[in-house]
């Protein structure tokens, strides 16, 4: 089989999560020994913004390090059975898309949307002719509801994210550095009273040796930053975030807070990255209505800011807690979570709307 996948960015992982995702996923196929191409756009939003803050480096150093993910600028689809359109996508590419599958139908076309749009931003989301495609990849059963109620797409499907444990694992090389290490962006104005009340809030008072990584923080945010005693160090590339987190005691996460109001059920990708890597996570409140992991188990839970404290003073010096998560998380992740899983998931969705060999041959 062949695979073909649209996104936004393979390369840069700038402010663009579902990079993280998308390259598991093709390592898992090309593992496989499936054809997979992958079209992103020659100047995209994420990679050029790379580009105005780093230069060139950060690129070539994806590719010295991940030599077979490649990716092209100019799109072609003969011989292509699946192909998977993210969202973060012009809405003319997906409508072309959409012909294209009209007059070839032996293939099958996917739309993949990983954001709140949908729910937040409908009227974006409806310059999107999905008429033609052959359904829509959701990373949570309430995003496919949103959906079904805007008949959207022909079938819906959760395809939640997941880690990419070829990269994603505990690294036992480094010693420590600090308590927290946040991983993530404040961007937008999301999160941002969440960030005070779960993170640097309990930093402070706690007087823990923290550190925050990511962007698009204005001057206020590293002001806030500073005076929680919190080290900032800008952009880190996502595939160095198990380095990163071996060298601290535990990780937080800070949910967006249309998903947590709109969207439930949803984590967004970076727990699952966490405790693949084995790091002890505590996170803000946010509903697992899917049971993705299991609450107190894999990773605590701390309903507000003064709970956040408790649990984080308890993690970082309870060593057999800290452990327990840890074994836990990693359990739940290789059980359930990975790009393999998710494969296989994709694969037997394909299955259920695969051509029939009639059409094939037609």
């Amino acid at each position: 089989m062949n695979f073909a996948i649209f996104c936004h960015s393979l390369v840069s992982d700038w402010n663009h999560g579902n990079a993280h995702f998308l390259r598991g996923i093709v390592a898992e196929l090309q593992a496989r020994e499936f054809g997979v191409r992958v079209f992103e756009p020659e100047n995209g939003w994420s990679i050029e913004n790379l580009r105005r803050d780093h230069g060139e480096e950060p690129i070539r150093e994806f590719h010295r390090r991940f030599p077979h993910l490649q990716s092209s600028h100019e799109w072609a689809l003969d011989g292509v059975d699946v192909a998977l359109v993210h969202e973060w996508n012009d809405p003319a590419l997906v409508a072309e898309i959409g012909r294209y599958r009209e007059r070839n139908p032996h293939i099958r076309i996917f739309f993949h949307d990983t954001h709140h749009r949908a729910v937040t931003a409908p009227e974006e989301m409806a310059r999107f002719d999905l008429s033609q495609f052959d359904g829509v990849l959701v990373y949570g059963e309430s995003l496919r509801e949103a959906y079904r109620k805007l008949g959207w797409g022909k079938q819906v499907h959760v395809w939640h994210e997941a880690a990419d444990v070829r990269v994603f694992r505990p690294l036992d090389e480094y010693l420590p550095e600090g308590d927290v290490v946040w991983i993530g962006n404040w961007g937008d104005e999301e999160r941002t009273e969440e960030l005070r009340e779960f993170l640097l809030g309990p930093v402070k008072r706690l007087r823990l040796r923290a550190r925050a990584y990511g962007v698009r923080y204005p001057e206020s945010a590293l002001e806030e930053l500073e005076r929680a005693g919190i080290e900032y160090r800008g952009w880190v590339a996502n595939y160095k975030a198990p380095e990163v987190f071996a060298r601290f005691g535990a990780t937080v996460h800070v949910p967006r807070r249309p998903y947590t109001r709109s969207l439930p059920g949803i984590p967004t990708i970076r727990p699952f990255e966490a405790l693949a890597c084995a790091i002890p996570l505590v996170s803000a409140p946010w509903e697992d209505t899917e049971n993705l992991f299991r609450v107190g188990k894999d990773f605590l839970m701390a309903r507000d800011g003064a709970e956040m404290e408790t649990q984080l003073q308890n993690v970082l010096h309870d060593p057999a807690l800290a452990n327990s998560l840890r074994q836990h998380g990693l359990e739940t992740i290789g059980a359930r979570h990975t790009c393999g899983h998710r494969v296989n998931e994709l694969l037997k969705i394909y299955e259920s709307v695969k051509p029939a060999q009639t059409e094939v041959n037609a």
